[in-house]
């Protein structure tokens, strides 16, 4: 069972640390002057959009330009905390933060595939995904962001590694 915790925290570890370039080089695009980025990240934001057809990173409504300044101002300084603390492993401290932080980003996340899954996209001035295909490519895109905090919500609640309380009770 330890093989299988450490395995979750590999996990967890990997999540928070690919997310930091993500953010920055990809996300923030979408309430950043472009122009600040290289033409690289631009081409890669705009072959990302036409490929999974995703009008919220090129033509952003307002409430999704807030999740992202929400995203850089509350999430991304807890990237690199929260690796940490998974690579280190049991590190009973980041309990409370690692809820929160899951806590907001899957309810955040699930206002996004909403989004996805039933709006029409007709006020976008960037084309948006109008088959059932294509908003299924494009929620695949979103679902990790998800599934890997409601992942670490339930290790939070119930792993006895992240559990003070428990601690407390072995000894």
């Amino acid at each position: 069972m330890a093989s299988c915790s450490r395995l979750l925290e590999w996990v967890f570890c990997l999540y928070f640390l690919s997310h930091i370039p993500i953010t920055l080089g990809i996300d923030l695009q979408a309430v950043l002057p472009r122009d600040w980025y290289p033409g690289a990240l631009q081409g890669l934001l705009k072959w990302y959009a036409a490929r999974f057809k995703d009008p919220m990173i090129m033509d952003p409504p307002t409430w999704f330009k807030a999740l992202i300044l929400c995203e850089a101002v509350l999430q991304l300084p807890f990237f690199p905390i929260a690796a940490y603390a998974f690579y280190k492993g049991s590190c009973s401290w980041i309990r409370t933060p690692a809820i929160i932080y899951s806590t907001h980003v899957a309810t955040t996340v699930i206002s996004i595939l909403a989004h996805i899954l039933f709006n029409d996209f007709t006020e976008s001035t960037y084309p948006g995904p109008k088959s059932m295909s294509e908003r299924l490519s494009l929620l695949a895109i979103y679902a990790p962001y998800l599934l890997i905090p409601v992942m670490i919500l339930i290790t939070m609640f119930f792993s006895k590694r992240y559990n003070p309380d428990e601690g407390k009770k072995r000894r």
